[in-house]
């Protein structure tokens, strides 16, 4: 009796350890931001929450909320793991969702080509613009088309297939298929041949190209975002001990990583590092640097599907409250070794602690557990118990004063210097007790006079899915938090931590014994046996993913739906003409408290079942296989390009 009542206690503690940790999942912040890697011209941010408008700086990561504007004669690339978006002149979007699964995106004006690589079960990637929301179904290359009063709207699709939504319709868009949509409570729409490529579709399949041989894919899984720019400003190695490694070309004298940059705060991860190099993003969020014969080797850890991205992927020296180094108040850093567990210095569950070292470095569950142990469960805000290695290498910690680090300044102009024997004494934390201002939101950019007309900022646009409200200013968050937005605990543990699972959230969640192990997307593995036996039970097998063109896929990608969306019935899933079948969400039950909804975005209305209205489709969709030349363009999976027939131009383009 005394064994089955103790087992009783261990299974009820077992249970509210997951149903904490279920909880808290919910919390996590995602594993995947947006960057913007390219600029020509003037390029203007805004970040999430806020009203200025500065300049873009590389390599910043772009979350939830952000907005982009490419003024005249300008253009700009953003990536999102393996997905690419370009912009064209005169080109605002903002991100309305931008998690694990879903890329939305408000096109208010201007012109978008996205070329999509992947699209797992459960992905949503859709563009809303003022009169239409249009989602991606398949990989492919697409492009949207916005006028400049946010009348027309026009969806070119070269590979892929796309569904549009809005005045009551829905219609599918196929591949070689340029579809234009005109007004907004009623829509009319033409359906034409793909028509001949402009300057910026030349620019942008150049860009394709350029990443369909990076040589980068080989160590790496391209949905790693960043590692478009690794090959040309650096080489791979292999470092005995570590595996594949890349190391920069040419850095300057007293280079170390996290050193030529600035902090900004990002959320909902916080402190967030921004790297000056134009390659600088991959290896500052992902993976770890080792310093060996002298130099910096990037270990990029595991390739798995999808790694899980981190704000920056170092240890914090004085940074706590009450520090003072001898020459004053300052923060402190190191860049993580291979092997070294990292802390998140915001709120996230045990299963995030662990996916996001698991998916970046070599290193055990229980590792990592015991570092979770020792600073969340008992509550250690400092952890000089752990021998870090970078922590001694000479030159490897960078110190600054406090006005650099929460003003987004440049580090490297503005270094403290402190003693070696300073810097062992001093304490290691997983976080830094530095509140932010409004500057250090706004980050490294610069006032800019232009900027998005009023009439875009503030323009309207249909979706599908309901995105979340945009965010606060830092001021009014810092007030609501009595000025302590920054101190916030880890995950509050119900029990001893566990080993943990490794959750959806990094594409992967626990296997039985008899499942096969895990595959990435065609990279080679890094030799790495005991990398690999490490990863391997924590990891599903790769996700079934639609790369064919020209295959319909079974649409089953309402398993994880949004409240606001309906199932498409089964029956209906068929993409052939006549497009019958899809429903937009329609108006959900009132809630006993109303959500906050997005000022600029309608929910698409319902879709009317209009027999005429079909019977145009069908007779559309007929003429322009009639009009399709007679032999069709070759997939995009083959390096170049043939130049498209010339037919006539749809209106607007």
């Amino acid at each position: 009796m005394a064994l089955l009542t103790a087992f009783g206690f261990l299974l009820t503690l077992s249970s509210i350890a997951r149903a904490q940790d279920d909880e808290d999942q919910a919390q996590d912040p995602p594993g995947r931001v947006a960057r913007l890697n390219y600029s020509q011209g003037s390029i203007s941010f805004r970040p999430a929450g806020e009203d200025d408008w500065v300049t873009a700086v590389p390599n910043r990561p772009m979350v939830t909320g952000d907005d982009l504007w490419a003024d005249e004669n300008s253009r700009a690339e953003v990536h999102i793991g393996s997905a690419a978006i370009r912009l064209g002149d005169k080109t605002g979007i903002t991100f309305l969702t931008l998690d694990d699964n879903t890329t939305q995106i408000r096109l208010a004006q201007g012109s978008l080509i996205l070329r999509v690589r992947h699209v797992d079960d459960d992905d949503t990637y859709e563009i809303d613009t003022p009169n239409i929301a249009f989602n991606l179904l398949q990989p492919g290359e697409y492009r949207v088309d916005v006028s400049q009063d946010g009348s027309q709207t026009i969806t070119t699709v070269w590979h892929g297939r796309g569904r549009v939504t809005g005045g009551g319709f829905s219609y599918n868009v196929f591949a070689n298929q340029s579809a234009t949509f005109t007004g907004s409570d009623h829509l009319d729409y033409d359906l034409g041949q793909i028509p001949d490529r402009d300057g910026f579709d030349d620019w942008a399949f150049q860009r394709d190209d350029r990443e369909d041989h990076a040589d980068s894919a080989n160590y790496v899984s391209r949905e790693m975002t960043g590692y478009e720019d690794l090959d040309e400003y650096g080489d791979w190695s292999y470092v005995a001990g570590y595996g594949p490694c890349w190391r920069p070309r040419a850095v300057v004298g007293g280079w170390a990583p996290y050193r030529y940059g600035h902090w900004a705060y990002v959320g909902p991860w916080g402190w967030t590092w921004v790297e000056d190099e134009p390659w600088g993003f991959a290896p500052f969020h992902y993976g770890r640097w080792a310093f060996v014969n002298s130099g910096w080797f990037w270990v990029p850890g595991p390739v798995v599907v999808r790694p899980v991205w981190a704000p920056a992927l170092v240890a914090f020296v004085g940074g706590g409250p009450g520090f003072h180094f001898s020459g004053g108040v300052g923060v402190g850093w190191f860049p993580l070794a291979p092997g070294e567990v990292y802390v998140p210095g915001y709120h996230v569950s045990r299963t995030y602690v662990n996916n996001i070292n698991i998916t970046n470095t070599t290193v055990n569950v229980t590792k990592v557990t015991n570092v979770y142990n020792t600073v969340i469960v008992n509550k250690t805000t400092t952890i000089n118990n752990i021998t870090y290695v970078n922590q001694h290498v000479t030159n490897g910690v960078t110190v600054v004063d406090h006005d650099t680090f929460v003003n987004a300044r440049p580090v490297a102009n503005h270094v403290m210097r402190v003693e070696p024997r300073e810097i062992a004494a001093a304490p290691v934390s997983h976080f830094v007790a530095a509140e932010p201002i409004r500057t250090s939101v706004i980050g490294a950019g610069h006032p800019v006079a232009v900027r998005p007309p009023v009439s875009v900022i503030s323009r309207p646009v249909v979706a599908v899915r309901t995105p979340p409200p945009p965010p606060h200013p830092i001021e009014q968050r810092q007030a609501q938090a009595g000025g302590h937005l920054n101190e916030q605990a880890l995950v509050k543990p119900a029990g001893p931590a566990q080993p943990a699972q490794m959750s959806q959230g990094a594409r992967t969640q626990p296997t039985q014994p008899s499942q096969p192990g895990f595959k990435p997307f065609g990279q080679p593995n890094t030799g790495n046996t005991q990398v690999n036996n490490q990863v391997k039970p924590m990891l599903k097998p790769q996700p079934r993913v639609y790369e064919a063109q020209g295959t319909a896929e079974p649409e089953n990608r309402n398993v994880q739906q949004p409240e606001n969306r309906n199932p498409e019935p089964q029956a209906n899933r068929n993409p052939q003409p006549p497009n019958q079948g899809f429903r937009p969400p329609q108006q959900q039950e009132p809630r006993p408290a109303p959500q906050e909804t997005h000022p600029l975005v309608h929910t698409a209305p319902p879709v009317q079942h209009n027999e005429q209205q079909e019977r145009q489709q069908e007779q559309k969709f007929q003429q322009w296989q009639q009009q399709r030349p007679a032999a069709s363009p070759p997939p995009r999976q083959q390096p170049s390009r043939p130049e498209p027939s010339k037919p006539e131009k749809p209106k607007g383009r």
